[in-house]
């Protein structure tokens, strides 16, 4: 699986064409492709090179609580949002320090719905938990990310934008489309959450868990980024560790299961990565 990664990574780097991009930092870029991740082979956390599992589970569960306000998610020990939620870039949309306005919580959670007075939009999971419930073969099983009314009312608009969920033989699985990639940073990341989220949905509805797919718009490496690409691509990968799901006590309905599970509900067996490879991030 790390595999597969590894081979896109490598694709961009030597077949990507040359574009600005909105951190004025450039790009090797290229548009459309996939990945196809058998979840019952093993948890596709990258091994060529360390990935804070506690990190993409805490923000996952942050989206999950629906909030936007970012020193919930920093309390956590967390702060990959905080470039996001400075005064600077805050005030541009007339909101307090930490309010990153109607990004993936809300849209997950009040999808539609007015963030400024506020008013209670579509919650999408509550939805898709009964969707996958109730007719699991629907087709309609989505949960988005983009609404073009507020996309442009937040710094950071969602990068991850759609996934379609589909049950078949018992089994859980989900397709990302992703609009803007960031390769060496942000993929391995978005990997490992939407994993992760497919894995808690299965969960919570008694199913096993079966491929999560991942398709791109613009997959780019980031220029200031081809030294530490070089490196991630001299690696060998290693083992896929297991990630084991335990809520015995939580008791309810999915939705509250699933809204009441922590990191500490959650077991990675088996994660021996090889070192970080630190790179800036572009702003």
């Amino acid at each position: 699986m790390t595999a597969q990664y590894l081979d896109l990574l490598r694709r961009v780097r030597e077949t990507g064409v040359r574009r600005g991009d909105r951190t004025g930092t450039g790009t090797l870029s290229v548009f459309g492709a996939q990945m196809r991740f058998d979840l019952r082979e093993g948890f596709p956390l990258l091994t060529t090179k360390h990935v804070p599992f506690r990190w993409v589970a805490e923000e996952l569960f942050w989206f999950i609580s629906g909030s936007t306000h970012e020193p919930d998610l920093r309390s956590k020990g967390v702060d990959i949002w905080a470039e996001w939620s400075t005064v600077e870039q805050c005030s541009r949309f007339g909101r307090c320090e930490g309010d990153l306005g109607p990004i993936y919580g809300w849209l997950w959670r009040n999808f539609g719905g007015d963030y400024d007075i506020p008013t209670q939009g579509v919650d999408q999971l509550s939805r898709v938990l009964k969707q996958i419930q109730i007719t699991p073969a629907s087709r309609r099983i989505i949960l988005t990310g983009w609404n073009p009314c507020s996309s442009d009312q937040v710094a950071l608009p969602p990068c991850h934008t759609l996934t379609q969920f589909y049950v078949h033989d018992g089994k859980l699985s989900a397709h990302l489309y992703q609009r803007s990639a960031d390769m060496l940073l942000g993929v391995p990341f978005n990997i490992a959450s939407y994993a992760l989220l497919t894995h808690l949905l299965a969960h919570v509805t008694g199913l096993e868990v079966g491929d999560f797919v991942h398709s791109f718009g613009d997959a780019h490496i980031y220029l200031n980024h081809l030294k530490q690409v070089n490196e991630q691509l001299s690696r060998e990968p290693t083992e896929l560790p297991w990630l084991i799901v335990n809520t015995d006590g939580i008791n309810g309905s999915a939705l509250h299961v699933l809204e009441q599970t922590r990191y500490e509900n959650l077991e990675l067996q088996g994660y021996r990565p090889q070192a970080k490879i630190p790179a800036p991030v572009a702003v």
